[in-house]
């Protein structure tokens, strides 16, 4: 039997599960957003983890194939998107039965059949829309939350209604979306991959009787290689998906990481520091790194490590979240926009305003008061990211400052703006010899090093 190793990292803002072999290779990995529930969202971090293993694992099989022959390698990429898109679904009908009984007992009369109608049929338009973007957007791929999308979405919708409505269909959100995120779903892995193949198929199926040019999509090469082949290659899968779908994935050590991992069921010689596998993750992906930054949720901490991979001093700040992704989650909230948005945001900026406070509690009132004489969003954000940055080179200059190369993990990596500044600011201080690695697994880094540890068995 084929020996696995799990890492979890249980932040604040996001939970994370990396799945290794023996060869240290990553087979699996999840993400769930933490909320309210570190139980269930350590739970959820490592179902996803294994199911993106099994995909991982059939692709290996299918490597030969894949590799010849493009139309595999497209349907097999089609059918992870549909499974990604039916768990996605599921949580949505889930929400939309919340959604009635909130209704149910906060409303009665016309307004509660008005309010009923808005959010059905906001229910029944997100569902179509997100399976495209699965499809042909690739949404799986951006590690979104069903809580980011659908509030994206839902927010949309009831932006031009009236105070009368908007605000009671707000509440009805939030009463009702807090209870969904929080519950655990375990699917069935074979019976989830069934059904994507067969709505593949069906798709594929109507690609057949009408043109690009009819049905409004662009030339695709690979999806037309797959109008004539597609029934050959479900037939052809079907055994290797039962077997995958079969496979014990037998985890045989296991250790966690992370701001909540004192909260993790796993025994006391199984937990291990942030910074530790931060700098050990970071290490395996970049041999040569020397000093690593993870802004996390809670915390940012600057690290540096020798030839091994091993901490010899870092920095943190420990008072407070500022300048780390709550930080961020609260300033997407004053400004009414998904997290996901900020960075994008931020880069349009003309100019970086001045901010006198990167606290929470105090930044909100700053932002109203620059809105009030008129700064615009975008150059506000530039000038908060700038801040957050200033701060985190603060510590990288108390831990040692940067040598060689520099990586950057945790989920703020992921911001563009962050990544702007720091990138910036390290090569104004540092020179322009520092190479700067961002990886798109920097924000598994902590999780994978926590993995790599389970494989060594590096537990006192």
């Amino acid at each position: 039997m084929k020996k696995y190793f799990l890492g979890i990292d249980l932040g604040s803002t996001t939970s994370k599960a990396i799945i290794i072999d023996e060869n240290d290779h990553i087979i699996g990995r999840g993400i769930t957003n933490t909320r309210a529930n570190y139980t269930v969202a350590t739970e959820i971090a490592r179902l996803e983890a294994t199911y993106n293993a099994r995909f991982t694992l059939l692709k290996m099989k299918l490597q030969d194939e894949i590799e010849s022959r493009p139309d595999y390698k497209r349907y097999i990429r089609d059918v992870e998107s549909v499974f990604q898109y039916l768990q996605f679904k599921r949580r949505l009908d889930r929400l939309s039965v919340e959604f009635r009984d909130t209704i149910t007992t906060t409303f009665s009369g016309e307004k509660r059949d008005a309010i009923s109608g808005y959010v059905d049929g906001i229910v029944s338009r997100i569902g179509p829309s997100v399976l495209d973007e699965f499809l042909t957007g690739q949404l799986g791929s951006k590690n979104q939350f069903f809580r980011d999308i659908v509030s994206e979405r839902y927010n949309k919708e009831i932006a031009g209604l009236g105070k009368d409505f908007f605000e009671p269909m707000m509440l009805v959100y939030d009463k009702s979306i807090t209870k969904v995120e929080n519950e655990l779903t375990e699917y069935d892995f074979r019976e989830l991959v069934d059904h994507s193949m067969a709505l593949l198929n069906d798709k594929y199926a109507g690609l057949g009787e009408s043109s690009s040019e009819e049905s409004g999509l662009a030339f695709d090469s690979e999806l037309n290689l797959l109008k004539g082949n597609y029934k050959r290659i479900y037939d052809s899968l079907k055994g290797h998906i039962g077997f995958v779908a079969g496979l014990d994935i037998h985890i045989t050590d296991m250790v966690g990481t992370g701001y909540g991992r004192a909260l993790l069921p796993f025994p006391e010689k199984s937990i291990r520091s942030e910074i530790l596998c931060h700098a050990f993750g970071a290490h395996a992906v970049f041999p040569d790194t020397r000093t690593v930054l993870d802004i996390g949720g809670q915390d940012t901490k600057a690290i540096q490590v020798d030839s091994h991979g091993l901490v010899t001093s870092f920095y943190m700040n420990d008072r407070c979240a500022a300048g780390c992704g709550r930080y961020l989650g609260y300033i997407a909230d004053e400004f009414n926009i998904s997290l996901n948005e900020l960075g994008p945001l931020a880069i349009e900026a003309t100019k970086e305003v001045n901010i006198c406070s990167t606290c929470t509690v105090f930044a909100a009132a700053e932002i109203r008061e620059l809105l009030n004489v008129g700064q615009k969003r975008s150059d506000i954000l530039a000038g908060l990211h700038r801040a957050i940055v200033m701060r985190a080179m603060s510590l990288l200059a108390r831990s040692g400052g940067v040598r060689n190369e520099f990586t950057f993990t945790g989920g703020v990596a992921r911001n563009q703006a962050v990544l702007k500044y720091v990138s910036d600011l390290v090569i104004q201080n540092y020179g322009k010899d520092i190479k700067i690695n961002v990886h798109t697994d920097s924000i598994f880094m902590g999780a994978l090093g926590g993995a790599m540890f389970a494989r060594r068995n590096v537990i006192n």
